[in-house]
């Protein structure tokens, strides 16, 4: 039967997770899941089953599978399949779909999945015939995992999981991938030895732990400043004496500053998109005032934005791979000075005792005090909001593999990326910091974590609004706030409601007991934190935003 082959492709192809909302017109693969050793975990919504299935993809490099119906279940897993696009995450959505007969007629909840889905995934498809099941999944899997990885989408007509078939499973996916050329690595390092100032920006997907550790080892041996892009901190350790910090929103400005003054810029994996290139304006578009190497995996994103110097065709780990390849200068680079005060001003930038906000509770604290307790492989989540930079200026990621952010701004990943870090691994802590407006878009997701037994700690920095819309409106419309306030529950009580553990947090003593109670209860636990709304920027507070703009 079409349902029990699709799920025979998936274990041929090495799936061990499923996240799904079940849907009627889907039963026969359902059916199929029942017969194997796939771990299904049944979600709340299909926007958080599929951020779920992103969130895996990211962890391992391999497809996230989600599984919803047709119609609004299509719909409401949009979402996910927006931030796979946007962040180069392999990802493949399985959706019902209406019998053969009946499409084209508006039957219940159909959808034309080519049509809306076509501009967000890497190819949407339909399969019409049982027989073609093994071709078309490892297709699927080829297509999510190579070039530039990505979302799948595949529509399964539910008479068409109902016939039978005797055909063979396709062997197991494999990413093709090349390596750079011994030309195109001499001309690297001939340009870096030429080099006044140069900066490696680090960002995309398609990095392992080794490539990781292959590029510290090079950036080691050459004194090579090394940044990284927006939401991509886990790709180089902070504590690493070549990392001058992140550039994305609410960067250094001195950060910034170093690579305006650069001379070459070695990007590798990343497209330097809109929020780290600072609107388009770090990198002059198309030809960079700096020299420019680019190294990326999909041909077609060489030289879209910005004309290369250098442009290869590789993925960060064939690189990275590489680099062991390139002898290090015998002598200290002419840019060491520069290097030193880079890194001096990450240091001061990064210092939580150097800021103080408004409130009884102090985020720097916060954090400062997740980085002492938590173990370097905690895996730290969130979705969109003011609340993020904190995370993002303050914890220190050392680590490949600890981060789930999405770099497509989408709000409600968080919580849903949780459980799916600790469906994949059990034994690591999560922790999800979610503002009071992103924990409510998937809340019904801690009812997963409930029902599954997974202790994830989510934070929820509770300020009662949305607060970068706020930030903006005080901007460009000081002091007439619109759309912008929220009366929130008692999310402890929330928490305890599902079965989990839920406590309130009003000042900066009180956070670490809490915190240690909530890991102690052995529960999925939210500590439900009051935040000043003043408090909206580490830099600045709601009312001097709204003077600033006032006056001008």
């Amino acid at each position: 039967m079409g349902g029990h082959l699709l799920v025979d492709q998936l274990v041929a192809h090495g799936v061990r997770h499923v996240f799904c909302v079940p849907g009627e017109s889907y039963l026969a693969v359902l059916d199929g899941l029942h017969d194997h050793q796939i771990e299904v975990t049944v979600c709340r919504q299909e926007g958080g089953a599929s951020m779920m299935a992103d969130a895996h993809g990211k962890l391992t490099g391999e497809p996230g599978i989600c599984m919803v119906t047709r119609g609004p279940g299509a719909a409401n897993a949009m979402a996910g399949v927006h931030i796979a696009k946007q962040d180069s995450t392999p990802l493949i959505l399985f959706v019902g779909q209406v019998e053969r007969g009946m499409r084209e007629r508006e039957a219940f909840q159909e959808m034309d999945y080519r049509a809306v889905f076509g501009t967000q995934a890497k190819w949407v498809t339909e399969i019409d015939q049982v027989e073609r099941i093994p071709e078309l999944i490892a297709r699927a899997f080829h297509v999510a995992t190579s070039g530039r990885p990505g979302p799948v989408v595949i529509a399964l007509p539910e008479d068409m999981l109902v016939e039978t078939a005797q055909v063979a499973d396709a062997p197991r996916y494999q990413v093709p991938d090349a390596s750079p050329s011994e030309a195109q690595m001499q001309s690297i390092a001939a340009r870096l030895a030429q080099a006044r100032q140069p900066v490696a920006i680090l960002g995309g997907s398609r990095w392992s732990e080794e490539a990781v550790e292959q590029f510290k080892a090079f950036a080691q041996a050459w004194k090579l400043p090394v940044a990284v892009q927006f939401r991509r901190q886990m790709l180089f350790p902070v504590d690493h004496p070549s990392f001058i910090g992140d550039i994305g929103l609410g960067s250094n400005p001195q950060l910034l500053q170093f690579v305006r003054d650069s001379d070459l810029v070695l990007m590798v994996g990343g497209r330097f998109s809109e929020t780290p290139s600072q609107s388009y304006t770090l990198l002059d578009v198309p030809v960079p005032r700096q020299h420019l190497v680019h190294i990326h995996p999909d041909p077609s994103e060489l030289n879209r934005v910005y004309i290369a110097n250098e442009a290869v065709n590789v993925s960060p780990a064939a690189f990275c791979a590489a680099l062991g390849t390139l002898q290090a200068p015998a002598q200290a680079p002419g840019w060491a000075d520069a290097l030193a005060a880079a890194r001096a001003s990450y240091e001061r930038w990064t210092d939580p005792s150097r800021i103080r906000h408004p409130g009884a509770l102090q985020m720097p604290q916060v954090m400062q005090h997740l980085n002492e307790i938590l173990p370097a492989d905690a895996i730290l989540c969130n979705g969109a909001g003011n609340y993020a930079t904190w995370l993002h200026r303050f914890r220190r990621f050392t680590r490949y593999g600890t981060q789930l952010a999405p770099t497509s701004g989408s709000m409600g990943y968080g919580l849903p990326a949780a459980v799916g870090a600790k469906r994949l691994y059990p034994e690591r802590t999560v922790v999800c910091l979610a503002g009071d407006g992103c924990f409510m878009m998937h809340g019904q997701e801690f009812a997963t974590a409930v029902q599954y037994d997974l202790p994830i700690i989510v934070l929820i920095i509770d300020n009662g609004m949305y607060g970068t819309i706020r930030m903006h409106q005080e901007r460009h419309y000081p002091g007439r706030v619109s759309a912008t306030v929220l009366r929130n529950p008692d999310f402890a009580a929330y928490a305890q409601a599902f079965g989990g553990y839920g406590e309130r947090v009003e000042t900066t003593e009180q956070f670490a007991p809490a915190l240690q109670r909530a890991m102690a209860s052995g529960k999925p636990a939210i500590l439900h934190c009051m935040l000043d709304p003043e408090a909206i920027t580490p830099a600045q507070s709601l009312t001097a935003i709204r003077e600033q703009a006032l006056k001008h």
